[in-house]
């Protein structure tokens, strides 16, 4: 059996979540009703899907901002400048690519979402 603590700590972190969705603890077991996916509710999913790859985006184009400021550091210490130029080429190739990635799931996920 799950101690009542854990069982306590994961209903409020599907609280937290704000899924839209009411845990049920019976001290023993969570319970979950999911309500129908109405049109309205399928929407307000789509917007959270486009919310998360839109943060998914941000953090991409942090980790690129910190990419090129290694590249940066290397150019200061005397690494070639056409080796810098090819790095951050290369970085933002990857960037580039993630991003795409991330438009096509966020799109795959739309339609399934949407799908009835």
């Amino acid at each position: 059996a799950i101690p009542l603590e854990f069982l306590q700590e994961i209903e409020k972190q599907i609280m937290d979540a704000n899924l839209g969705v009411t845990p049920q603890n019976n001290g023993e077991i969570i319970r979950i009703n999911i309500p129908s996916l109405t049109e309205e509710r399928r929407l307000e999913l789509v917007k959270r899907a486009k919310q998360e790859a839109e943060n998914c985006k941000i953090s991409l184009r942090s980790v690129r901002k910190g990419a090129n400021d290694l590249s940066k550091q290397l150019k200061e210490k005397g690494a070639a400048e056409d080796i810098i130029k090819k790095l951050e080429d290369e970085i933002q190739k990857i960037t580039d690519d993630f991003v795409k990635k991330t438009n096509e799931l966020l799109s795959e996920k739309e339609k399934d979402i949407m799908m009835i």
